[in-house]
């Protein structure tokens, strides 16, 4: 059984305390993708809160699931990283105490 421990992150500027079992690396490139995805998208569109720019930097990573999933072309991979992003979520959500300004 893997222990978990606490991964610190930044993702729009604020960081996040995500408890992850596993290689910390990941969870890094997981919130840089999803940072990235995040100002991408906050670029394009011009929205400023900070909900609305994750909701669709989310539908913008599932539809590049649902993608891959089509193609058949790095499924296994990129599944991976949809599943990291939901931790980071579900931490930052279920603990608003881990994250600090």
């Amino acid at each position: 059984m893997t222990q978990k421990r606490t991964v610190p992150v930044t993702i729009q500027g604020r960081e996040y305390r995500i408890r992850a079992d596993g290689d910390a690396s990941s969870v890094h490139r997981a919130a840089e993708l999803l940072d990235e995805t995040m100002s991408k998208v906050r670029a394009r569109s011009g929205i400023a809160d900070s909900v609305d720019v994750a909701v669709l930097a989310a539908l913008n990573l599932a539809n590049l699931l649902a993608a891959g999933r089509v193609s058949g072309g790095g499924l296994e991979g990129l599944e991976r990283r949809i599943s990291e992003l939901a931790q980071l979520a579900e931490s930052a959500l279920h603990d608003p105490g881990a994250a600090a300004s």
